[in-house]
């Protein structure tokens, strides 16, 4: 079985922010400048976990954050988070696409003079709750694609921080509102019935994508045998938004994959299955079979 390799020495973030505020009247930018240089911070310089990773191992993510709101007298900024987070393909200069999603309730307090700082054992503030959860969320995501479940010890933090944060009063965290929160969609990732989509994450990465410098051949197949536990994870929790935001954020790689190679088997059992997942994407699909 292929195991994860070894890492070394550094943080294991390496994260940007970009805070777009186009549909602000207010011209002012210091406080939402210092947000930027305060969240990069925070998520690059914390030490996370007991791992080590060199330099050139470092998960690339990206916070991309659009304002809709600023109540400065109340120092409450509203927003969308686009968060997407990455990982070299083993013997190539590929990043893949680890995790990407849509943060519709990304609201939090802030002012220029604030510290962000983190105390697992003490959540008190929205902003550093939901940054903490990402960061867990997409070393969880990258150890997974490394070893079979292995980022289970810190999905489970991210886990941890979803319920101290359910007393704070902002929107996300509650298991009530929405599939697609924060609760919501980590709630569906360590369901022992979604098993089949974890297995998913390190098969698609790690038997797949990275064998394929080798035997492109080999990665394909493996990758053709990982979409049937896609299929596998869907027909399990039917209402899980996971398979879904799956094609999303890969379509454009499967297409490369499949398009113009690999056997009208592959092709069509792809097919079948990414269809039958998301038809929104139909035109993506067409494309496997040429």
């Amino acid at each position: 079985m292929l195991v994860a390799v070894p890492r070394a020495f550094a943080q294991e973030l390496k994260a940007k922010v970009v805070i777009n505020t186009a549909q602000l009247s207010n011209t002012k930018t210091e406080v939402f400048d210092a947000l930027k240089e305060k969240a990069e911070s925070f998520l690059n310089d914390h030490k996370w976990t007991d791992l080590h990773f060199r330099e050139n191992e470092k998960i690339e993510c990206n916070f991309n954050i659009t304002v809709s709101s600023w109540n400065e007298s109340e120092s409450l900024i509203k927003s969308t988070l686009l968060m997407t987070c990455s990982r070299p393909v083993f013997n190539s200069s590929y990043n893949t696409t680890l995790y990407s999603v849509r943060d519709a309730e990304f609201q939090f307090n802030f002012q220029t003079t604030d510290q962000l700082e983190w105390n697992p054992e003490y959540v008190d503030n929205n902003l550093t709750a939901m940054l903490a959860y990402y960061a867990y969320m997409i070393i969880g995501y990258d150890m997974d694609s490394m070893s079979p479940k292995g980022g289970t010890p810190y999905l489970q933090t991210a886990e941890n921080i979803v319920t101290n944060a359910q007393n704070l009063g902002f929107p996300g965290w509650s298991s009530f509102n929405d599939s697609k929160n924060r609760f919501g969609l980590l709630n569906d990732y360590l369901d022992g019935s979604m098993e089949d989509y974890r297995m998913l994450v390190y098969k698609y990465h790690r038997e797949g994508l990275d064998q394929m410098a080798d035997n492109v051949s080999n990665g394909r197949a493996a990758i053709t045998e990982a979409l049937s536990l896609l299929d596998a994870s869907k027909s399990a929790r039917t209402m899980s938004q996971l398979p879904v935001l799956f094609t999303e954020y890969k379509r454009d790689e499967l297409v490369n994959i499949y398009s113009g190679q690999g056997t009208n088997e592959e092709k069509d059992a792809a097919y079948n299955i990414l269809y039958g997942i998301n038809t929104s994407l139909s035109d993506y699909w067409e494309k496997l079979k040429k």
